[in-house]
Formats: C-alpha cells, structure tokens, sequence
C-alpha cells in the first residue's frame, strides 16, 4: 500500500514506476549573497527576496527576483523605505507587499517601522501604501504576514526591545486601509509562523517572551475566528520557514535552543503532521522560503557557522500513475457517473477517510468514514470532470481507489 494521505498526483495516464519524490535539489546561491531574516514570497512563477541581515551586520532594503527555469537571481529596484530587518512581506495578487521591521541589528537602538509598501513587478516599481496601525501605533517587527481572501494579515510581533502583542490586522488593497480584526488566541509573541491552504490561514509557533511553542490556530477570515489545531509535530521552535504545494503546508528549520534542519508536512483535511525530507543544507533559522510551479525554495538564514546564501529547491511526494492504483484494489462506487451524489460499499474497504484528488493531484474533498455497510456521498459544488476517489485507513496508507466521473 502507499502513503496518499499526504501525497499528490504525478499523472493519469503514466505509470511512473515507484518514484516517491520527496527530495532536495541545490540551486545556484541568492545573489544578493549571505543574508538572514529577509521577506521572500513568489508572485506569477517568479521568487522574490529582499532585506534582512548582511555578514557583515548591514541591515539592507535591497531587492532580487528568481527565475526557477533559468536558476537565475536579477536584483530590482530596491526597497524605497528605510533599510529593515523582521518585516513582513506576502503577495496580493499579481503585487508584492512588504513593510514593518526594524532598522538596526540592536532592537534598543533601532527604529521600529510602520510603513508598508507594494511592489508592481511588472514595472519594477513601489508605491507607498497606508502605514501599519498595530501595536502601539509606532511600528512592529518580528509579526508575520500572509494573504487570505486577497486581504493581507500581520499578527503579532514585538513593537519594542520587551514588548510583545497579540494584534491581528488586516490590509485592504482596494481601499488602502486597515481593520482591527479578533486578537491572536494564543498570546503576544514574535518569530512565528504562518501559512495559507484550503482557504484558511494557519498561525503559530514563535516564543512568548522566553518560551518557545508549538501550537497551532486556524484562522477563518470570513467569520473572523480563530480555531486550535494540532500542534506542530516538530516541536517547539521559533523562526521557522514555511512554504504551500497544492492543499499541503511545509514547515522546516528554525531554533528551539539549538538549531533545525527537518521538514513536516501538514493535511489540513486530517490535521495531521508528516515527517519529511530532512533540509539539504545547514540547520539554520530565519530562512525563507515560497513556491513556484508546485516546487518548495528554500534558503538564506543563520546557521551555526554563520549567515547563509544558499537555496534548495524540494519536491514533495508523489505517488505511481492512476493505473496503477486502481489495479492495486478497487471500490465499488455506483451510480459512476455522478450526477448529484454516489454511494461507496464499504463492506470489503478499510478506511478512515475517504480523499478526492482532482486529475492535477490536488485534493478536493476529505470525507469521514461512517461504520455502515454502505455510505452516501453528496457531490456538493464538485465541478463537472474525472476525479480519483482513495481510502485512506487509520494509519493514512492507501487501501483502495476507484475513479470518479461526474457528469
């Protein structure tokens, strides 16, 4: 049996033998040379990265894109704002924003920054946008950032040398202005994690003043709430990297007292965490990371010997053509075609859940299994097309696939 639970589809027409992908692959140096605690994210099939820590202590505005076909970094029009380390920075549709930080190594020295910017890459260009209104209405550094529902979210964050906040606002494009939304649940704290799969945000890990955590909230921006999910199987740790492949997270590296290297994947359908490839490179912290064409880049960062420059770039798993897992054991499904619902005979199936997966590997459904012989499922908003129903048991291995036509 094979492991679909956290897995995608390679092809629907190619057996490709038992590839199981999950691996690392170097890729040519940030240009921008060794850096540690920048803004990264992709915007249409290019990388960006920008500010953050030098070697030699600098705090830097610079700004670089990456080509993932050529493996090629061209630096762009630098950051207009002041030089900033522990901003924030998340892609809002074919724009860039990026704002908030410090700009000192020393955070009793420096100056904390509310200003906010976006970047049009098709011009090369930033403009200034409405400054951050959190905290102390003074700035914050450390917060992280994301985009939901084409809104941008920074929580948390420090807004002094010892002040730490539990804020959550949200940034409008189409108006240029800030709402106050619901407090962070699990308290103020800095250097956390963020990411967004499924249609909802996913925040946490970080430190509380001198504790590093591990717990992990769902955020719902519809309704404005904030939901527990499990707990980061990792570990406690701060300054992670995060990156999203199809419905799946990714979370590596980062420090809990010493440094990390490993990588864990997460099911939202399950809320589940699956051990990974551990990183290529160095364990290090405050790297970035961010996805081109259903591949995971990863690099910058501080590690035991220093600050870093070198990228990876991983592909997740993958599991054998359909073929091949519909001969390995099918179920019974009727009618197929679906219309507007179909029934699965359970009587000879083992399994917890039941995942649909889309022709391009992304999984569209999770559905629990019930304990009758026979279940019914409603087709709800699935579009018209050819889909690939698997049973999933109690341990996430593959127990039985059939295909799915809905007319």
């Amino acid at each position: 049996m094979k492991k679909l639970s956290i897995a995608f589809l390679l092809s629907i027409t190619v057996v490709c033998g038992a590839q199981t992908n999950n691996f690392w692959t170097k890729k040519n140096d940030f240009a921008g040379f060794k850096r540690e605690r920048a803004v990264g994210f992709a915007i249409n099939g290019k990388g960006y990265l920008g500010t953050g820590i030098d070697t030699t202590e600098t705090v830097k505005n610079d700004w670089w894109e990456y080509d993932a076909a050529l493996d090629v970094w061209t630096q762009k029009a630098s950051l207009p704002g002041s030089v900033r380390r522990n901003a924030v920075g998340f892609p809002i549709g074919n724009k860039g924003y990026v704002g908030t930080g410090i700009d000192s190594t020393e955070s009793f020295v420096g100056t904390v920054l509310k200003d906010f910017w976006e970047y049009n890459p098709l011009t090369n260009t930033w403009t200034q946008k409405a400054d951050y209104p959190g905290g102390l209405g003074t700035g914050v550094y450390f917060a992280t950032g994301f985009e939901l529902d084409s809104k941008g979210f920074v929580v948390c964050g420090k807004t002094g040398d010892d002040a730490y906040i539990d804020d959550v606002w949200e940034y409008k494009p189409l108006t240029n202005t800030w709402l106050k939304r619901a407090d962070f649940p699990g308290g103020q704290r800095y250097q956390l994690s963020s990411f967004v799969v499924n249609g909802s945000a996913y925040v946490g890990l970080g430190a509380d003043y001198n504790t590093y955590l591990r717990d992990i909230w769902e955020y719902q921006a519809a309704t404005d709430t904030w939901i527990r999910q499990a707990d980061f199987a990792g570990g406690d740790r701060g300054a992670a990297t995060t990156f999203v492949i199809n419905q799946r997270a990714f979370v590596c590296l980062g420090v809990d007292g010493g440094l990390k290297n490993d990588l864990w994947e997460y099911d939202p359908f399950l809320d589940t965490w699956t051990a990974r490839a551990s990183y290529d490179g160095s364990a290090r912290k405050g790297a970035i990371g961010f996805t081109i064409n259903d591949k995971g880049y990863v690099g910058t960062g501080d590690g035991y010997s220093g600050k870093k420059a070198s990228m990876y770039e991983y592909t997740p798993p993958a599991i054998v053509g359909i073929e091949e897992q519909a001969a390995s054991a099918s179920i019974r499904v009727y009618p197929n075609p679906v219309i507007d619902h179909f029934t699965i005979d359970q009587n000879n199936v083992a399994a917890n859940t039941y995942a649909i997966y889309s022709l391009d590997g992304k999984q569209v459904a999770a559905i629990a299994a019930t304990q009758e012989s026979e279940q019914r499922v409603e087709r709800g908003e699935l579009a018209s097309g050819i889909y690939l129903l698997v049973a999933i048991d109690e341990n996430g291995m593959s127990t039985g696939t059939q295909k799915l036509i809905l007319q």
